[in-house]
């Protein structure tokens, strides 16, 4: 063996070394990019999307066929405040992926909705433990628990 074929050995084996490491730590670097973005909301099928603003002006004339979308809106502008319970305040949801609305005060129950966040609600009441909140959906007026310490309450 010649010193030369010595050297183009060490050379390729070095190399090829290098080649794995840069394909490792690009592959890792690619999936940690990946894993770290949120993820978009999910928009359940209880779920309504409220339409922007501009959505309403760009679609006025076809939203004025419909008189059941603007029906509630006014509705409930007014009834939450008629029916506001005693110990009852509004708040606004804080936790930035919205929160699960569940028809008991467990983690294991059924969920029945969701609420986006800064989504107005009304408390109603708290649980026994204070882990959950009784709320109501002022536009659908819709009951049910999510997680205490999500919210906070508007003045």
């Amino acid at each position: 063996m010649s010193l030369s074929s010595v050297a183009q050995f060490i050379i390729g084996f070095l190399l090829g070394i290098s080649l794995l490491v840069g394909a490792g730590v690009a592959a890792g670097y690619y999936f940690f990019t990946k894993l770290s973005t949120t993820p978009e909301k999910p928009i359940f099928p209880e779920e309504k999307p409220k339409p922007s603003p501009t959505a309403k002006t760009a679609s006025s004339p076809k939203a004025s066929p419909s008189p059941s979308d603007t029906k509630p809106q006014p509705t409930p502008s007014t009834s939450p405040k008629k029916e506001l319970e005693p110990g009852a305040y509004k708040a606004t949801v804080t936790w930035p992926e919205g929160l699960s609305l569940r028809d008991e005060p467990s983690g294991n129950a059924n969920r029945i909705g969701g609420i986006g966040y800064n989504q107005e609600i009304i408390i109603i009441k708290d649980s026994d433990d204070k882990q959950w909140q009784k709320v109501r959906l002022p536009d659908t007026d819709q009951e049910g628990w999510v997680r205490a310490g999500n919210v906070e309450k508007i003045n």
